[in-house]
């Protein structure tokens, strides 16, 4: 019997998957397992060959395409495998929000975790002591981090010192293009990135009890989204994608162009193995209604179409095992979907970058997972719509600043009504 099995294609994984699937074949001597690597254009190329009846039996998705994918069907409801297979224990090793976010609302269940990335605030340790500002911790709220922020972003050129908030005499559209300029922080400007401050401030982009119903446009949403857009345009202590001329957040930390990044535990390696400085990482910093910090939804799932669902689910329950898992966190340092392995992975860091990491707190990533105040993206009925608007409208509101956040009441009108679609 044999199953395809697709998953990531960066150099790391493929080698790693190989060695495990040997473990596999050993134990399953019936089923054999082909591992592809996702295509180019992974989300579109994906849809199309679910369409066309030429998916992989098993994948990999996250974030908002694999819920998509739940949407039109393409998923195999994985809940009575779950309930014959899976004890109490395994599932209660999960973050809870994590889990939970691999259900549709109908209660089918369209995937398991594969590992937990989570949010947390790196910073520059040379820089912040340049500049005299504390090191971030747990008690920051983001009053803390604003304040932080206008300490540090700094005009660099020369020998100069001198801070740029949005009263400076410096012409703004001059300060914004300096090759020496120092950003207080910067963040990804996608769904479950922005959509972590509006929690913090007590909002939700989808209503929890209907997901046609749009929030982005509630007071709560709408003051968390402002404070983003005046911390990019009018203080201008936040980087845009474009003022680091569309680097990824990682890095743009890396090469100093920013002293903070909201960035998960998915960077952590590359920033060890590229940061020339210090590095320390604190836990997300809190909102003014509650903290929370984002829990990705990277799982597995099954196609819809498999002939050999249950060879698939089969191959599935390895690749949620502890050893997998494990595999995963010694190879690229990602951080385990199983609390139980939290130490072993902090171990594994530590030992392969005994200099940079021994002082760094890495548990604070596991922070909201082991205290229980993760989130997860929040998901609409029609999701490729909603998405497809909101990037579009924040676009002009925080990569180019040329609307307010106010322009968010038409977008949610406009989800609202690709609902019915």
């Amino acid at each position: 019997m044999q199953l395809v099995y697709q998953d990531w294609r960066t150099d790391w994984f493929p080698p790693m998957v190989q060695a495990m699937l040997e473990e596999f074949h050993a134990s399953h001597p019936h089923i054999r397992v082909f591992y592809t690597p996702d295509p180019e254009n992974f989300e579109q190329r994906m849809l199309a060959d679910m369409q066309a009846g030429t998916a992989p039996d098993v994948f990999q998705g996250c974030c908002t395409h694999l819920p998509t994918w739940a949407q039109m069907d393409y998923t195999l409801d994985l809940r009575p495998y779950v309930e014959a297979d899976l004890d109490q224990a395994t599932i209660n090793d999960w973050d809870p929000a994590q889990y939970r976010s691999f259900f549709a609302p109908d209660g089918r269940q369209f995937g398991l975790p594969k590992f937990h990335g989570a949010l947390a605030l790196y910073y520059n340790k040379d820089l912040f002591d340049e500049y005299g500002v504390d090191y971030p911790d747990s008690s920051w709220d983001h009053e803390d981090y604003l304040t932080a922020m206008k300490r540090l972003a700094q005009d660099r050129s020369g020998d100069r010192r001198s801070n740029l908030p949005v009263d400076s005499d410096l012409n703004r559209a001059s300060s914004r293009s300096l090759a020496t300029r120092l950003w207080g922080s910067m963040l990804d400007v996608s769904w479950d990135r922005v959509q972590v401050h509006v929690n913090g401030w007590g909002g939700h982009f989808v209503a929890p009890d209907d997901p046609a119903r749009c929030r982005m446009c509630e007071p709560e949403a709408m003051e968390a989204l402002e404070w983003l857009r005046a911390r990019m345009w009018d203080d201008e202590v936040m980087a845009t994608p474009l003022d680091v001329r569309n680097m990824e957040t990682r890095q743009a930390f890396i090469t100093g162009q920013v002293a903070m990044v909201e960035d998960g535990s998915w960077a952590l390696k590359d920033i060890l193995a590229g940061a020339d400085f210090r590095i320390g990482v604190a836990p997300f910093p809190a909102g003014p209604v509650r903290r929370v910090t984002l829990a990705t939804t990277d799982g597995f799932g099954i196609y819809a179409g498999t002939k050999h669902p249950d060879a698939a689910w089969e191959l599935v329950k390895f690749l949620i095992s502890k050893e997998y898992g494990r595999a995963m966190a010694r190879a690229n340092f990602l951080q385990p979907a199983r609390a139980s392995l939290v130490d072993e992975w902090v171990s594994f860091i530590r030992e392969e970058f005994p200099g940079k990491a021994g002082d760094v707190d890495i548990a604070a990533f596991a922070d909201g997972h082991l205290k229980g105040y993760s989130v997860t993206a929040e998901i609409f009925a029609n999701m490729a719509d909603a998405k497809e608007l909101a990037y579009a409208a924040w676009d002009q509101i925080f990569t180019l600043g040329q609307a307010p956040v106010e322009q968010m009441e038409d977008v949610c009108r406009q989800i609202e009504e690709a609902q019915w679609r």
